[in-house]
């Protein structure tokens, strides 16, 4: 039931921290000058500028991002054994569409796609769909915080392919960015020892097919999307999280077909596991390729795919504050690593 400030009787609960009615109404339009704030940080587009320098609204974005995805493969780790890869991936991508359509709608964006829209649902099935499907395959084998280590072989990824499919120059500082950066990601692994068998080498190459996804992905969003006048990021990410959509619902339909215990399993699924799954599509997945998107626009691929090198410090971090992890000298040495890494591959070219 709403509360009416006017009304008299007995006071609402907590209303004495609340103050008087002036003090909430200017503490609600703070709230809302703040929520505006972080739009425009976070999500705001405009139109791709070459050679810009990276800004501090650049790295928030960055950090940002890095913090979301590095929550993501947790996530993953506890959907995905229960609710089987395909299922995972596919309803990752379905919810993420919904809550960017609400996102669309919500902030009144134009929906002038600028003859892009196909282009970014195609983008979808590379960006989205297949490397969901791959961490979601190695998420019922590896823990959470190797997929994101080797997750942060994308930007070399990025680097190779755009080298050898679409002729970029490739500065010695970006090489030795990338080297530096698998090197932090190699002292992270020595924190998180798996077991080589089958299933684990398995993993670990669904999740290196993950990563080329990206990093090809990024190349093809540039020449697709922001070199023929650009999308407001808002829009790609709908784009693409629907492209995605449609290009794993033929293969969760026919899992469900060949296997009639799926849609009850679905059905038993906990809690628990249905809250990770909004998070991973809702504030992961929607929230994520917004900002993804405008890092490509605002620092080009090679420096929108950087944020991989920050996710499993994420990762670590998360599984510290929420699950009681330690973190360890190697934590610490590859942090360092990875900061210079980013410096090296983000700094201007002279």
């Amino acid at each position: 039931m709403k509360h009416n400030p006017s009304s008299r009787g007995a006071a609402p609960p907590f209303s004495r921290y609340a103050g008087r009615g002036r003090r909430q109404r200017g503490g609600a339009a703070l709230a809302r000058r703040l929520l505006v704030w972080a739009a425009a940080v976070l999500c705001a587009s405009r139109p791709p500028q070459r050679g810009e320098r990276v800004t501090s609204a650049s790295l928030a974005r960055l950090f940002g991002l890095a913090a979301l995805w590095g929550g993501s493969f947790l996530f993953m780790r506890v959907a995905a054994p229960v609710l089987g890869a395909v299922p995972t991936a596919f309803f990752r991508v379905a919810f993420a569409a919904l809550g960017l359509v609400a996102i669309v709608l919500a902030m009144r964006v134009p929906r002038d796609w600028r003859g892009l829209g196909r282009p970014a649902l195609a983008l979808g099935a590379i960006n989205s769909g297949i490397p969901f499907l791959m961490y979601a395959l190695a998420a019922r084998v590896l823990p959470a915080g190797y997929s994101a280590i080797l997750n942060a072989t994308t930007p070399l990824m990025g680097v190779l392919i755009g080298a050898a499919l679409f002729g970029e120059r490739i500065t010695t500082a970006r090489i030795g960015g990338v080297l530096v950066g698998l090197a932090g990601v190699a002292v992270l692994m020595r924190a998180e020892p798996v077991a080589p068998n089958a299933a684990t080498l398995l993993g670990m190459g669904a999740c290196l097919v993950a990563t080329f996804s990206y990093g090809l992905s990024t190349q093809l969003t540039r020449r697709w999307v922001s070199d023929r006048g650009g999308l407001d990021s808002r829009l790609a990410a709908l784009g693409s999280q629907v492209g995605a959509v449609l290009t794993l619902l033929p293969a969760f339909a026919w899992q469900a077909v060949q296997a009639p215990a799926l849609l009850p399993r679905l059905a038993a699924a906990g809690v628990s596991i249905w809250t990770a799954m909004l998070v991973l599509g809702l504030a992961c997945t929607s929230l994520g390729y917004v900002i993804f998107f405008r890092l490509i626009a605002d620092i080009g691929p090679l420096g929108a795919l950087t944020v991989t090198f920050l996710v499993p410090a994420f990762g670590a971090l998360w599984g510290w504050c929420f699950l009681g992890e330690p973190l360890t000298l190697a934590h610490l040495g590859g942090g360092g690593l990875i900061a210079a890494a980013l410096w090296l591959v983000l700094r201007p070219a002279r």
